[in-house]
């Protein structure tokens, strides 16, 4: 016949006992009846082969056994602490670090709120934001050197997971007090012989936004290019000639007052989302990062989609 095996439920029953006093104040601290307190000390005695308590009335009084009993227990429960402080550790990701990658236009503003939002919630969580152009925030993803990272996308991204969030559309961007601001919405046409700033040849932008012009059968004057949306803000504003972009740096750029902004048909498709490494189980820490720059980033460009 099988031994009966010590229990938890005893084990918190006697260690109520000597903590409390007595069985009756065992009992509320466990929230369950003194008679069942006594019954699981009787089963834990029975178990051990040895009496834990002399009963003098309704007075208990540990045995030497019982005592030393309790030594033992009360080593278990510094250990079971010990593997609580762990769990709530590793839950809070205590001493964990996390590499974000993104353009400068975005770790300077969206991701940098997100990070701090993310830092409220996991304090002890050392985040890292690494700003790049496209091309060196797409090699950081792929080589794993930043765990995850955010990006405007133009078309699709070869060696990247890509999750979107949000889809948006560019705008047109124009010097205040330009002719074409008196329209509503601009298309094509609009632009014959305007002078035009454009993103550099071969980005992903540059070939759909010529596409779309040759489409039309329109013809531009290309008088400057540049990388950021920041860069041709400034050139419009200078007025050197207008653009289309992305409506997040229009949006922060029209806050300075020199440009005026502009829906802009047929659609420049912007997806803007999160970068993951290829191949690569997304971690603990990661999932909750994204999580949270989801919500923020679906807060903050809900006026955008």
């Amino acid at each position: 016949m099988t031994n009966p095996r010590l229990g938890l439920r005893q084990i918190e029953a006697f260690r109520a006992i000597m903590v409390s006093g007595s069985m009756t104040a065992a009992a509320r601290r466990m929230h369950t009846s003194q008679p069942q307190v006594s019954r699981l000390i009787a089963q834990l005695e029975a178990i051990t082969q040895f009496p834990l308590f002399e009963r003098n009335g309704s007075r208990l009084t540990p045995t030497l056994d019982g005592s030393r009993f309790f030594t033992e227990v009360e080593k278990t429960f510094i250990g079971l602490a010990g593997l609580e402080s762990a769990a709530a550790s590793i839950r809070s990701f205590s001493a964990g670090r996390l590499s974000v990658a993104a353009m400068p236009r975005l770790a300077g503003g969206l991701l940098a709120r997100i990070v701090v939002r993310f830092k409220a919630q996991y304090p002890d969580v050392m985040v890292s934001i690494q700003s790049g152009n496209a091309g060196t925030v797409h090699d950081w993803i792929t080589s794993g050197f930043c765990e995850t990272g955010l990006a405007m996308l133009y078309s699709d991204v070869p060696g990247v997971q890509v999750e979107p969030v949000i889809t948006t559309r560019c705008v047109a961007v124009l010097p205040r007090g330009h002719r074409l601001a008196r329209l509503k919405r601009l298309k094509p046409a609009d632009f014959v012989g305007e002078p035009f700033i454009s993103f550099p040849m071969g980005s992903a932008l540059r070939e759909r936004i010529d596409g779309i012009f040759h489409a039309a059968k329109v013809e531009r004057r290309i008088v400057a290019e540049a990388g950021l949306g920041a860069s041709i803000c400034a050139l419009v504003a200078a007025g050197l000639g207008v653009s289309l972009i992305n409506p997040i740096a229009a949006g922060e750029e029209k806050l300075e007052g020199e440009i005026e902004v502009r829906p802009f048909s047929p659609a420049v498709p912007v997806i803007i989302g999160l970068l993951y490494p290829p191949y690569h189980n997304r971690t603990r820490l990661v999932s909750v990062f994204a999580e949270l720059a989801r919500e923020v980033m679906q807060e903050e460009l809900a006026a955008f989609a």
